[in-house]
């Protein structure tokens, strides 16, 4: 029988246990996305907490444009050494951590985004922030890419143990991938591998900076959720998955929904008190996950380890990836290793978003609550 606290490996990498914290954004690095000791503490705690492998909220890869305020940077070398602190601090409590690399585009929900200028599959308005982004030209193509590939390398000299792109959620990455966005009539548009042209250039050009021993990772969208047409389908993101796993992707890790097309997506639910509501995005990463050699992970209501391990011995799936309930309780996979049938205190009220930082609402002190 297989465990979640089985040791793993993911390309070069030893885990200790199978469970991801998902990437999320924490609202609590400086306004430049330099780091500080709340973020400091906030990784220190996971990483005491037991998750296998932590993935950081996504740091932004160019300075001129920013998804979300007090997110973290990677987008200059002068960064690295502050990075440095932040892996060797994690690595010092035996644990992994991984970057979450993002190009936002028009996704941008930042204070200043009418400051910046964003770049977009096509010249189409998104839905959720209002913003028109410029056709990319090939330059700017080449730009992005030369910057995800940069990126990564600062993600490694930094002292991570994995990098991962963040194309999922309506972000640029995902937009290329969903006609809704990616209206193009050349070798970047129309079919699925058109669409996804750019990024499996991105993987190639990451590769070619980290090694073949670094693990590369992707966090993608299964499933787009939108109306016929609007979307990126099951089916053509089997395809593309089968691909990554194709040129050399590390790890999969599946989500859902377009909030930039449909910004009332329930991508991230709630009332998952019931175990037949929750780790509600597995029958998607089972097939997936039957169909590559690549490990596959899913994030989305994973709260218990009985049906976790249910999962993980009757398919392919091999990992799990957690957010809000490593929010509430960072040393949740510790409290786990030691009585399985602990349940966790995340009620999955969404509530952890709306104070800077994020934080859960049954620890709240001084936080600042957002408007």
């Amino acid at each position: 029988m297989k465990s979640l606290f089985d040791r793993i490996r993911i390309n070069t990498l030893e885990l200790s246990n199978r469970i991801i914290r998902s990437a999320a954004w924490m609202n609590a690095a400086e306004a430049d996305g330099r780091l500080n000791d709340q973020i400091l503490k906030i990784y220190e705690d996971l990483a005491k907490g037991g998750a296998g492998l932590i993935m950081t909220g996504y740091a932004y890869i160019l300075k001129e444009e920013q998804p979300n305020p007090n997110m973290l940077g990677i987008y200059s070398d002068e960064l690295i050494e502050e990075h440095r602190k932040l892996t060797s601090l994690v690595h010092q409590h035996g644990s992994k951590i991984g970057l979450q690399i993002v190009y936002g585009g028009s996704a941008s929900t930042h204070p200043n985004a009418s400051e910046m200028t964003f770049i977009g599959p096509s010249a189409v308005k998104n839905r959720m922030t209002g913003i028109t982004p410029k056709e990319a030209s090939y330059r700017d193509f080449e730009k992005i890419r030369i910057a995800f590939g940069d990126a990564a390398y600062r993600t490694k000299k930094a002292g991570y143990d994995a990098v991962q792109f963040h194309a999922a959620h309506g972000y640029f990455l995902s937009m290329l991938l969903t006609p809704f966005f990616n209206r193009r009539s050349d070798e970047y548009g129309g079919d699925i591998h058109n669409r996804a042209r750019m990024l499996y250039e991105i993987v190639a050009e990451v590769r070619k900076r980290v090694g073949k021993d670094f693990p590369v990772m992707i966090k993608m969208n299964y499933d787009d959720l939108l109306e016929q047409g609007e979307g990126l389908t099951f089916e053509e993101a089997q395809e593309v998955c089968k691909k990554l796993d194709e040129i050399g992707i590390d790890l999969i890790e599946l989500s859902a929904g377009s909030l930039s097309v449909n910004p009332n997506l329930p991508i991230v639910r709630t009332k998952l008190k019931a175990e037949e509501a929750q780790s509600y995005y597995k029958e998607a990463a089972i097939k997936i996950a039957s169909q590559i050699k690549a490990p596959v992970s899913f994030v989305g209501g994973n709260r218990t380890p009985r049906l976790m391990e249910t999962i993980l011995n009757e398919t392919d799936v091999k990992f799990f990836s957690l957010a809000r309930p490593l929010i509430a309780e960072p040393d949740l996979v510790n409290k786990w290793q030691n009585e399985t049938s602990y349940k966790p205190k995340c009620v999955s009220c969404n509530h952890c978003w709306d104070t800077a930082p994020v934080s859960c609402i049954l620890n709240r002190k001084n936080n600042k609550t957002l408007k």
